[in-house]
C-alpha cells in the first residue's frame, strides 16, 4: 500500500486515494500498537533477569505490576483480533425507533442517544447525527446515527435488538411504574466502492418538507428524501441536511447498510438452521433490560451480565457488556 501511494498517478482518483490513505493510517496504527507492546514484553524478560540476578524486592514488584498491564493489553488487542468481519473494523450507522411505551419510549430514545454518543466520545471516535424525528412531547421517534472509528461496526453490533426501560415515568402525573422498549439497530457504513443491487424499478423515492418536534413543518422547500426499496419493504428518510440532494446521498448511504445487514441476518438464520440451533427471526429480541425502580440494575440478558449502577452505563459505559456479548458469540 505504501508503494502504491508512492506512485505518480495514485492521485488520479481523489476520492479512491483519500480512502486507501485512511486504510493505511488505520493499519500502521494497528501494527505501531503491536510494536510497541512487543518492545515492553522484550523490557519486561529483561527486567525479569535483572531481578532474578540481583534479587531486588523493588524491581520484582516493577515488574509484576507491568506483567499485569501487559496481560491486559495482550488480551484487549487479541479481541479485537476475533472482529474479523467484513466490514467490523469500519464505520457503522446507529439507528434507534420508538416502541411500546408512548413518549416513555420517545424520551427513552433520547436517553440511549445520550449513552450511545458518550461511549463513541470515551472510545475517541466521531459522531454525527443523520436523521432524527423528533417526539411529540419529548425525545425522539427515532434517531439515526453515523459512528466513525476503527471498529466502530464490530463493536456495536452487539447492541442490535430490543432495550427495555422500567422506570416511575416522568410523564405520568401519578408517578406510576412504566415499561418503554427502543429498537437498536446497527448497519455497516458501506463505500461506495462496494457494490450492493440497487435497481431503479425497486426503488420508490419521495421528497417532502422538514419536519420539526411534533411533526409542524421547518422548512419551506422540499429537502427531505425518504426512500423504500419495494422488495424488502425497507423505508428510510434523512431530513437533517440542508438540501435534498445531501439528504438524497445519506439516505443511500444508510440504505445500503440495511440491505447488507439483511443478507447477514439471512446468512445467520440458515447456519443456525442447519446447525439445528433455534434463532428467532427478526430484530425483536430483547437483549437488555434497564431498570431504575424499584431497583438499579442493567442487565443484558443474553449474556447475563450486569451492573448496579445505572448512572455509569447510562453515560456511556456499555463496552463491559459489548465485550461480554462478543466474547459470547466467540464462545458459541
Amino acid at each position: 500500500m505504501e508503494r502504491e501511494a508512492a506512485s505518480p498517478d495514485f492521485w488520479n482518483d481523489s476520492m479512491t486515494a483519500q480512502k486507501a490513505m485512511q486504510d493505511l493510517s488505520n493499519l500502521r496504527t494497528e501494527i505501531e500498537q503491536w510494536q510497541v507492546l512487543q518492545t515492553r514484553i522484550s523490557d519486561a524478560l529483561e527486567l525479569s533477569e535483572l531481578a532474578a540476578a540481583d534479587e531486588d524486592e523493588s524491581l520484582t514488584a516493577e515488574l509484576e505490576k507491568e506483567t499485569t498491564l501487559l496481560e491486559a493489553e495482550m488480551d484487549r488487542y487479541e479481541f479485537k483480533l476475533s472482529l474479523s468481519g467484513p466490514y467490523d473494523r469500519g464505520p457503522a450507522i446507529l439507528a434507534l425507533h420508538a416502541g411500546a411505551g408512548g413518549t416513555d419510549s420517545q424520551d427513552f430514545v433520547e436517553i440511549l442517544m445520550r449513552m450511545y454518543l458518550r461511549w463513541a466520545e470515551r472510545q475517541g471516535y466521531r459522531t454525527e447525527i443523520l436523521d432524527s424525528l423528533r417526539g411529540n412531547e419529548a425525545g425522539y421517534k427515532s434517531v439515526t446515527i453515523s459512528v466513525q472509528g476503527p471498529y466502530a461496526y464490530g463493536y456495536l453490533a452487539a447492541e442490535r435488538g430490543v432495550h427495555r426501560l422500567v422506570r416511575l415515568s416522568p410523564f405520568d402525573e401519578a408517578h406510576r411504574r412504566h415499561t418503554s422498549f427502543v429498537l437498536v439497530e446497527a448497519m455497516p457504513e458501506i463505500s461506495d466502492d462496494i457494490e450492493i443491487d440497487l435497481r431503479d424499478e425497486d426503488l420508490r423515492i419521495d421528497v417532502f418538507k422538514a419536519s420539526g418536534a411534533g411533526g409542524q413543518h421547518v422548512q419551506k422547500n422540499a429537502t427531505a428524501v425518504r426512500i423504500t426499496h419495494l422488495p424488502t419493504g425497507i423505508v428510510v428518510s434523512c431530513q437533517n441536511e440542508r438540501s435534498q440532494t445531501q439528504n438524497k446521498d445519506v439516505a443511500f448511504k444508510i440504505l445500503r447498510g440495511k440491505l447488507y445487514d439483511v443478507e447477514q441476518q439471512k446468512l445467520t438464520e440458515e447456519q443456525a438452521a442447519l446447525k439445528g440451533d433455534h434463532i428467532s427471526a427478526g430484530w425483536g429480541n430483547q437483549i437488555r433490560s434497564y431498570v431504575l425502580h424499584p431497583y438499579h440494575m442493567v442487565k443484558d440478558l443474553r449474556t447475563g451480565y450486569e451492573t448496579g449502577n445505572t448512572a455509569a452505563v447510562l453515560d456511556g459505559d456499555i463496552q463491559g457488556f459489548i465485550e461480554a456479548y462478543l466474547q459470547f458469540t466467540i464462545g458459541e
